[in-house]
């Protein structure tokens, strides 16, 4: 995947994100190494995020998945994520930013194009690897998405964008059903030693985000001393343990907000202690105040 590409093509993942809210449809973005990978972030729109060259490790919601060149993830929008671990000298990926509304709307009752965003299970996460075919016709609709110009371009575009998407839900699925069960273990076991442990402490988090929740009290759940508690959670997933907590609470605010609750009560139920540290977080990891966010239709 040498060849030139369009300015269609986007360098920045969050102009490319902006474009996508703005817009209310997709676009996407080709990163080079030179181009610094975002620290744990939510925003509202699908993310399909390819690998080309270099990489390591993915921190999405509870789950990290160790990444080579040729794998895809799903990403959706109430899922936090980041990108850890990476080899930031021949990175290379592409970042496919999708409104969801537009999605849904692609959609039909026969082809559901969002499956692959919102089918989850304990086996079978949000990666997939692709083959060396598989990834040759990926990049072949990710050049037809720059290849028309003028009359007619929007609708040639969104046809790209539909056979790019019926293709990938299409491996999705397969991979879905045919990957054998001892596959899959074999692969949730491949991050390291400490990787079954903190997989506990990061399903402990998500399950009592309304709860008070320090370092201390973690450390005290699982027996562990504070520092060793911050180092393995650290070394496993590239983060720290509150930037995880924060960034967890605010993936459940957006949540509660786009369910109708009032701002002060998702501060509470997201077990922020603190109101205006709720409203301080969440306008820094959003981009948009809490009270702004709920006024959107979602």
């Amino acid at each position: 995947y040498n060849e030139e590409i369009d300015m269609f093509i986007y360098h920045s993942c969050q102009t490319a994100i902006q474009f996508c809210l703005e817009t209310k449809s997709f676009a996407v973005a080709r990163l080079y190494n030179d181009e610094k990978a975002m620290g744990m972030h939510i925003h509202d729109c699908y993310e399909i995020y390819f690998s080309i060259s270099g990489g390591k490790q993915f921190l999405i919601d509870n789950r990290m998945y160790e990444f080579e060149p040729g794998d895809i993830f799903f990403i959706n929008q109430f899922e936090s994520h980041y990108l850890s671990k990476i080899d930031r000298m021949t990175h290379e990926r592409i970042v496919v930013s999708i409104y969801p509304d537009y999605l849904k709307k692609l959609s039909t009752s026969e082809t559901d194009l969002d499956r692959c965003f919102s089918c989850r299970d304990t086996t079978f996460g949000h990666k997939i690897s692709l083959s060396a075919e598989e990834r040759q016709r990926f990049t072949y609709y990710i050049h037809k998405l720059s290849e028309y110009k003028g009359f007619g371009q929007d609708i040639m575009d969104q046809a790209a964008f539909l056979e790019l998407m019926t293709y990938l839900n299409r491996i999705f699925i397969s991979r879905c059903v045919q990957m054998p069960e001892t596959e899959q273990k074999a692969k949730a076991n491949k991050s390291g030693p400490h990787h079954s442990q903190i997989d506990e402490i990061l399903s402990y988090i998500n399950q009592h985000l309304s709860e008070n929740m320090t370092i201390p009290i973690l450390a005290s759940q699982f027996y562990l001393s504070s520092s060793y508690l911050c180092k393995i959670f650290k070394d496993a997933t590239g983060t720290t343990i509150n930037r995880y907590i924060t960034a967890r609470r605010i993936s459940r605010a957006k949540i509660l907000l786009a369910e109708g609750h009032s701002v002060a009560e998702t501060s509470t139920l997201c077990g922020f202690g603190d109101y205006s540290n709720f409203l301080k977080s969440f306008t820094k990891i959003v981009g948009i105040s809490p009270k702004k966010y709920a006024s959107y239709e979602h």
